[in-house]
């Protein structure tokens, strides 16, 4: 796969799995254990239209690796960028 192509796949979000951390955050993503936790925010918008609401977290992996998760709040599902 060419480095383009590779560069776009990781900006396709993809279903994965987070166990969190006593805090709340999460404290692994796929079975990897999450290192920091870079930053934090919230998206609710599109009350006009198909709302998005997401709690959104950027992490670094204990294998050094960056990624976005993302939980949609209205269904629970964790997805995430990168990594």
């Amino acid at each position: 796969m060419s480095r383009a192509l590779r560069a776009l796949a990781s900006q396709t979000p993809r279903r994965c799995q987070v166990a969190l951390a006593a805090d709340g955050r999460p404290g692994s993503l796929d079975g990897c254990p999450v290192d920091a936790v870079r930053e934090e925010w919230r998206i609710e918008e599109g009350w006009w239209s198909t709302p998005h609401r997401r709690r959104c977290f950027s992490l670094v992996l204990a294998d050094g690796r960056l990624c976005t998760a993302y939980q949609d709040r209205r269904t629970g599902g964790w997805w995430r960028y990168g990594g």
